[in-house]
């Protein structure tokens, strides 16, 4: 690639003069010789080929040209200017990026939320966010592969921060056999059923939760795999309530009778790769996660202020799961 012959100086200065209006209130800006000033934009221009400026009357006007290099370089500028800040920010401790891995059945409206409440603190720092299932989240905290974790069971050597629960009821389609005895449900009723199930997204030890033992099993790999599964009458399962409302709603699922287990709270815990220290961009991102994990699903979206972040409280620790 081709070496740039003008420089970010060079852009700086013909924006500038256009937005000042002139050499001598360009200069004045700057702090610099209005003769420092004509010979930069003189130059520049030599060195591109093309006129950016006219004169007219007494005042220098944009070319065609000119219009259309100044407003492409006022995005270089601001890039450039991005990425000292970000540099000066790291050098700070300020990280680069957070990694957060979250269980698939944890509500994506609470993540969405506190991300978008997140950027404009963020100060550059990406965020690459990853979905697993049951294991698959602890196992890539251990092996350091993410900063931060949500998931809902404990993980031995690890304090979480403890978060809200998540409902499960266990749903089939309103034209299923269980439903059509017309009666409460036993484990005997669902044994004989086939039943949908989430596949463990971990390589090591997998786990079954939420399988009855039933012969009859089908693995999907994804909730919303399972919930059109069950909803096209291939069996029933457990499954979180807040992603299967509209399907409840319109009737394509219902709610299966059991004499006990229709429902189920796994509560979720935050976790924090204890082997890294946690900078200040994971900090506000632990706080707004833990702001946002409150709210109700439904509850209009109001970002926290300024002093709910991790930099003015300072990091709290939360109960840790039972084991």
């Amino acid at each position: 690639m081709k070496a740039p012959r003008v420089t970010l100086d060079q852009w700086r200065t013909l924006q500038a003069v256009v937005d000042h209006g002139g050499f001598a209130q360009a200069a004045e800006a700057l702090h610099r010789s209005q003769s420092s000033v004509s010979y930069t934009v003189a130059r520049m221009q030599d060195q591109l080929g093309v006129p950016l400026l006219r004169i007219d009357g007494r005042k220098a006007v944009l070319t065609d040209a000119g219009e259309v290099l100044l407003r492409r370089s006022r995005q270089l500028v601001k890039n450039a200017s991005q990425l000292e800040d970000l540099a000066h920010h790291m050098e700070q401790g300020w990280e680069a990026e957070v990694r957060l891995v979250v269980d698939a059945a944890y509500p994506n409206t609470r993540l969405v939320r506190a991300l978008t409440a997140f950027m404009p603190q963020s100060r550059g720092c990406r965020v690459r966010l990853r979905e697993e299932v049951l294991s698959g989240v602890e196992e890539l905290l251990i092996e350091g592969v993410a900063d931060l974790a949500i998931c809902s069971f404990s993980i031995a050597g690890y304090l979480g921060t403890e978060l809200s629960d998540v409902e499960f009821i266990a749903v089939a389609h309103p034209d299923h056999p269980l439903h059509r005895m017309n009666r409460e449900l036993s484990f005997q009723d669902l044994e004989s059923q086939m039943q949908v199930v989430i596949r463990d997204s971990g390589r090591q030890q997998p786990r079954d939760v939420g399988w009855l033992g039933a012969e009859q099993r089908w693995t999907v790999g994804s909730l919303a795999t399972a919930a059109s599964f069950v909803g096209s009458g291939l069996g029933f399962a457990w499954l979180p309530r807040h992603l299967i409302e509209r399907e409840i709603a319109e009737g394509v699922l219902k709610q299966l009778p059991l004499e006990q287990g229709a429902s189920r709270h796994p509560t979720f815990y935050l976790y924090s790769n204890k082997d890294k220290p946690l900078g200040p961009a994971t900090q506000i991102l632990v706080e707004l996660l833990r702001s946002f994990d409150t709210a109700p699903l439904d509850a209009p979206f109001a970002a926290p202020g300024k002093a709910e972040t991790a930099l003015t409280r300072g990091p709290r620790l939360g109960k840790q799961p039972q084991t």
